[in-house]
């Protein structure tokens, strides 16, 4: 039993491990994922690698293939505009529930969100601001009150972090989750629905525009 549960911690780690580096664009799409080579520069066995590279793929960001290399996903237009379907429907309804159901300490938690990405994007920490990003939406999911909600939104937070590490313009996205904190502070729910249509459309038009930029190694 103690050996299982080391495996399982390990592969855990080696998942974080690949998971920001995926992310934050140190593996490049179409990159290979060698388990040996990935054993051997995190110290472990081959096994948890594979859990890992396993536990990637159900999250969207790694290919398997039968008798070949497992490879950094790569994301196309259609990804993007599928996401983006997800994302309008889902996210939509979150914020309203979020300025319909939030208390006082969600606010705050939401506050410090805000600042600790506003703080990573004037120092220039691109992964930091992404990560921040990523915590504010996931801040608003624990606002809006739903249990439900939040197994749909975990399920698809891997591939939410991949879309918000296509912008370039770190302020504004910080200016964006500022404008929807107001308006889910004062309950506006109009508003709310007005400033997460427009929030989730320039995202999706950033993500296109960075998508022929990405280096891919094929």
């Amino acid at each position: 039993m103690a050996g299982g549960g080391g495996e399982e911690l390990e592969s855990a780690r080696v998942a974080r491990v690949l998971r920001e580096e995926i992310l934050h664009g140190d593996r490049a799409p179409g990159s290979r994922l060698i388990e040996r080579d990935i054993a051997a520069a995190l110290g472990v066995s081959r096994l948890p690698v594979r859990e890992a590279i396993r536990k990637l793929g159900a999250e969207g960001i790694v290919v398997s293939r039968p008798r070949s290399w497992a490879t950094v996903r790569i994301f196309t237009e259609r990804d993007i505009e599928e996401l983006g379907e997800v994302r309008d429907a889902l996210e939509g309804f979150l914020f309203v529930l979020a300025a319909r159901r939030h208390d006082e300490p969600g606010l705050a938690r939401l506050r410090a969100v805000i600042e600790a990405e506003r703080a990573a994007a004037l120092r220039g920490d691109h992964a930091g601001a992404q990560d921040a990003a990523a915590e504010f939406h996931l801040a608003v999911t624990r606002l809006a009150n739903n249990s439900a909600f939040d197994e749909i939104v975990s399920g698809t937070l891997t591939r939410l972090r991949w879309v918000f590490g296509q912008h370039d313009d770190l302020g504004g996205m910080v200016d964006e989750h500022e404008a929807l904190y107001e308006a889910i502070a004062a309950r506006d729910e109009a508003l709310v629905r007005e400033r997460i249509t427009d929030h989730l459309r320039r995202g999706r038009v950033q993500a296109m525009r960075r998508l022929q930029a990405l280096p891919v190694e094929r």
